[in-house]
């Protein structure tokens, strides 16, 4: 069975500047790229703030990137409701990222009336070396 996403990339940009604008405290950063059938795409470009010694973007920037990716994917699925939350989020950091913009891909493996199980994979812009992998359980309040 193949879920269509009833938002589009404007609309979830949107929707995040509008009723979740916490997401750009540190500038605008996040940007929702593409939206298809059980999945979505978040673009990160990191700034200072983002980086740690070494070099690298901070595991919590990462973090944040696929739990923002994974609502984002839910919501252009089931429309814009403010309210669904983390109940679980797994991250395993996998490579050392380079201070440049990243991408994360999120995709619906279950979407049920309470609850969604999501799978995303982060990488470089331009490259299929994940950067981090994680799954996350939401929430789906009822209606």
């Amino acid at each position: 069975m193949t879920i269509e996403p009833i938002m589009t990339v404007d609309d979830l940009n949107r929707f995040l500047d509008t009723d979740f604008p916490q997401v750009h405290t540190d500038g605008k950063v996040f940007h929702v790229t593409a939206v298809g059938p059980g999945f979505a795409t978040m673009r990160l470009d990191p700034n200072e703030r983002h980086i740690r010694p070494g070099g690298t973007v901070s595991g919590p920037t990462l973090f944040a990137l696929a739990d923002v990716s994974a609502y984002v994917a839910l919501i252009a699925h089931i429309g814009p409701v403010a309210l669904a939350v983390t109940t679980n989020l797994n991250i395993n950091f996998l490579r050392k990222p380079e201070p440049e913009p990243l991408e994360c891909t999120c995709r619906i493996l279950k979407l049920g009336k309470r609850l969604a199980v999501l799978d995303a994979s982060i990488v470089k812009v331009g490259d299929d070396d994940l950067v981090a992998h994680a799954t996350a359980t939401y929430s789906i309040p009822p209606r």
